[in-house]
């Protein structure tokens, strides 16, 4: 058998199939400022995570986002999607949603992230962040107005 990208699955002789986790991310406009958590390789990124089975996206979007801020959001919008290039051999789909959050519950942050972080609009510009976030969180920025 030849070597092949690990993301790439044999299904049968000749056909190979791109298989990826997916992940669903949550911008959270919390307040008018966007909360973000620095991962272990010191980037920011919006919360959420892989699904779990029988889960929509929807209802994993929310479910990440109360485990790793602590905020109960109940709707969302979809933003976008893109396949990210983690590492050239780790690459996963990703489903961004919006949510407006006015509500008093404080933010917390889980123990799987390094730090929280809530910023301004005009400051994730220059966040040490992958650009696919930075364009969805600008994107639910100009559908709120």
């Amino acid at each position: 058998m030849s070597e092949r990208a690990p993301y790439l699955v044999e299904r049968g002789p000749g056909y190979l199939e791109y298989q990826l986790p997916i992940s669903v991310k949550l911008v959270v406009d919390y307040h008018g400022r966007v909360p973000l958590l620095r991962n272990e390789r010191d980037e920011w990124e919006l919360p959420g995570g892989k699904l779990e089975p029988g889960e929509t996206p929807e209802e994993g979007v929310c479910r990440e986002v109360a485990e790793e801020l602590g905020l109960t959001v109940a709707s969302v919008d979809i933003i976008d999607s893109w396949v990210y290039e983690i590492t050239p051999v780790r690459h996963v789909f990703v489903v961004s949603y919006g949510a407006r959050y006015r509500d008093a519950e404080d933010l917390v942050y889980s123990a799987e992230h390094k730090e929280l972080g809530v910023f301004g609009y005009d400051e994730v510009a220059a966040l040490p962040m992958p650009e696919p976030y930075k364009r969805t969180i600008d994107r639910w920025r100009r559908r709120l107005g």
